[in-house]
């Protein structure tokens, strides 16, 4: 529970609106910049990144082909350096945002809080997929069907629990617009 009250103790409007908006700003760079770039050979592809069923050896490789060898040195030299900035910044801001609307409508004791765990562990999946991706395009062609397995589940992992984190989230954002009305009219 230490964690948890530390970013308790961190999550105030003005470090959450920070935070945000630099992970905001990495994202969309991500999004509009870095992926299409990679892709820019081979637009149809769907990075490792951004494939969130996971993915086989073959299709690994066809995406590892499809780019050519200028896609995957800007897989490693432009879209895996913003994409460890990334992490780091989806733990700590959606922690922090998450925790400062739970504040809204739960006491700082309530077990509610415990849910801040899975931005993070979900950043974490996002850094250890990172982290396979680079093995895979340092080893290409030569593709281990076990890293490949592993990771896709990690990659798998992220987007499962990203998407319950952002599932929490809309409810938590709805649950504080809903009391910070219900208070507005107790009050008129």
């Amino acid at each position: 529970m230490k964690l948890i009250e530390k970013i308790q103790n961190y999550s105030t409007g003005r470090n959450v609106a920070i935070l945000f908006s630099i992970t905001m700003i990495v994202y969309l760079t991500i999004l509009f910049y870095s992926i299409p770039k990679v892709i820019s050979s081979a637009p149809e592809t769907k990075l490792f990144d951004v494939s969130p069923a996971g993915y086989t050896t073959e299709y690994a490789r066809s995406i590892l082909n499809a780019i050519g060898q200028q896609g995957r040195d800007l897989y490693l030299s432009l879209q895996l350096p913003l994409d460890f900035i990334y992490p780091g910044l989806f733990i700590v801001s959606y922690s922090l945002l998450f925790t400062w609307l739970l504040k809204k409508s739960y006491a700082l004791a309530s077990k509610a809080y415990y849910a801040v765990y899975i931005p993070i562990v979900a950043g974490l999946f996002d850094y250890a997929e990172n982290v396979l991706i680079i093995i895979m395009l340092k080893t290409y062609p030569q593709l281990n069907a076990n890293l490949v397995a592993v990771a896709s589940f990690a990659t798998t992992a992220k987007s499962i629990l990203s998407s319950i984190f952002f599932t929490l989230l809309i409810v938590s954002v709805i649950q504080a617009v809903w009391q910070t009305l219900f208070k507005k009219r107790a009050v008129n």
